[in-house]
Parts: C-alpha cells; structure tokens; sequence
C-alpha cells in the first residue's frame, strides 16, 4: 500500500483531527481517542447522559472520511437478523439470496446499544473480534476497515440492559465526552443557530489513506520493558482486592496498539510511557468486573487502574 510514511500517516491524522474539531468544541481529548482506536484496529464505547454528543461524534468521523457508514438504532425488539441480515427465498430463482445487514459497512455507529437484550447485543461479537460474520452456516468477512462506535446511556436510566462481560471486552476503549466549558457551549449555540454544522461537513481522507494510517502504526517501535510494563498493568487487575474479574491478554494487546497510534499522531517512532499511562484508564477499566461489596465501598475500576499506574515501576 502507498503513502505509509510517518509524515503521511500523522498528516492523514491532523486532517480528521482538525476536521472533528469544526463540529465538536472542547473535544479535542476524545477525539484524539476516538482516532487512535480507529488506526489501531480497535472499537470504542462512549458512555454518557444523553445530548453530550456522543452521536455527532461518530457522524463527524464518519463524514471525514470517504467511506461506507451505516447506523443502527438498538431498540428492545431488535433481532440479531436485523444487524447481520438474512437470506429471503426467492421463488423465481428457487434460491435463498442473502441481503447483507448494516454490519457490512465500513464505519457502523450502534447507538444507544444497551437498549437492546444481550441476544441481540451478542450479534457483534463475532463481527467486532474477527472481522467476519457467520450466517447460514457461511462465513462472510467484513470491510478491512470494519469499525465499530457505540454509544451508551448510563444503565441506571429506564430501559437499559448492561453490556455482557465479553461484549465489553470486545471494545477497545470506553471513555466519556463530558460537558464542555460554558464558553464552548455558548459557541455551539452559535453554530447551530440556523442550521447543523454538520450539514456542511465534507470528507477530508480517503479509505485508502485510512487503511495506511492503520499500516503506518503497526510499524511503531514498542521496546521489550515497556510491553512488560503493559503486562505488569493489566495483570494487577486481576489481583486487585475488590476486582471479580480483572482484564484479559486482549487488553494488553489493545493497549500497545492504542500507544503506538498516540505515539505516530505524536511524531515520534517508538512508545513512551506517557502513551501507556494516558491511555491505561479508557483502555483497561471497562473490562473489569468489580466485587459487589467493592462498588458498595466506593471502589471503581477507574481507582484500580489509577493505583496500579502509581505502584508499578515506570521502564526507564
């Protein structure tokens, strides 16, 4: 593939980057995850109280790029055919033809996903760990850049379902967007005054220069102590008082890939532990499983990772 240079990869980076912003203000820290998940293989969950702007960011980066996007509204009566699609018998031929579902596409956006049962929630699995589906026996790959946002609303609001133990495993970051500034606020007031900024939004890279962003990271350097240091992080999780469930290898993984994609948008050619610790908590907390008398106490997942960062010896 062409144009995998450093310089054309992080210049693909700063487009969307500077693309996203004219959207989203006071954003520039999510967005700056939201990438490094995307050229890094990995999908992302925002969580957040509903009208933060969680849907705008998914369309913003969908709209940057020169690609398929598709959206899926979970609801309660959502059926896993509504996502991967179905084969309908057709009488003239004598034949079952099968019609893709939204899942073939390029970037998907599963909004507010824990509004639909876990059976319908468990159709991603597959889709999010392999790239591929399986229908009718079949197995269909998905697009190379296959890339999943989903949003969420708290599960304390009415009609929501948690997400199982191994759907969250399968995103590669959660993080929140959180209220701006009231300064930033008032100028989004300004901005959609007469109409949605977003209307106007016009792609700024193409696939191809995506799919080498995604080439350009894992060319990356990522030094031996840094991977155990990586290791040592994830692995005090499951060690952890109060933690029921700690991460697995796939969140080590997810973390030197998201590191080396910081590191690229960085300008540089290896990973740092600053990398590493700036991405720790979003990479690693939502896959913990906390004790019930833990949460009672007040611990959370966000304060086990935190403690780990502090004890464990930062590599030289």
């Amino acid at each position: 593939m062409s144009n995998t240079t450093p310089d054309a990869a992080r210049e693909t980076y700063q487009r969307l980057s500077q693309n996203i912003a004219r959207i989203l203000r006071g954003q520039a820290a999510s967005t700056r995850k939201l990438l490094a998940a995307l050229a890094s293989g990995g999908h992302v969950l925002l969580e957040d109280f509903p009208g933060t702007g969680k849907t705008t960011l998914a369309k913003a980066l969908a709209r940057s790029i020169d690609a398929r996007f598709k959206r899926i509204q979970f609801t309660p009566d959502l059926l896993p055919s509504d996502i991967l699609g179905v084969s309908i018998f057709n009488p003239r031929d004598q034949v079952f033809r099968f019609h893709e579902g939204p899942v073939f596409t390029d970037i998907l956006l599963a909004d507010e996903i824990n509004r639909a049962s876990p059976r319908t929630q468990s159709a991603l699995l597959e889709a999010m760990g392999e790239s591929q589906v399986s229908v009718d026996g079949e197995r269909r790959n998905l697009s190379p850049l296959f890339f999943v946002i989903a949003t969420e609303n708290p599960v304390e609001f009415r009609g929501t379902y948690p997400l199982p133990e191994a759907q969250m495993d399968r995103f590669a970051m959660q993080f929140t967007l959180g209220y701006v500034a009231a300064g930033e606020e008032v100028a989004i007031l300004t901005q959609q005054q007469h109409n949605h900024p977003l209307d106007d939004l016009r792609p700024c890279a193409t696939l191809a220069e995506v799919l080498a962003l995604k080439q350009a990271v894992e060319n990356v350097r990522v030094s031996d102590e840094l991977k155990h240091y990586m290791v040592a992080l994830v692995g005090a999780t499951r060690r952890a008082p109060g933690v029921q469930l700690g991460a697995s290898p796939r969140a080590s993984i997810a973390l030197m890939k998201a590191a080396q994609a910081l590191a690229l948008f960085d300008g540089m050619a290896f990973v740092t532990p600053e990398h590493v610790r700036e991405l720790a908590v979003p990479v690693i907390a939502h896959r913990l499983v906390m004790e019930p008398q833990a949460r009672f106490s007040g611990l959370t997942p966000q304060g086990v990772i935190e403690d780990g960062i502090r004890r464990i010896k930062v590599p030289a």
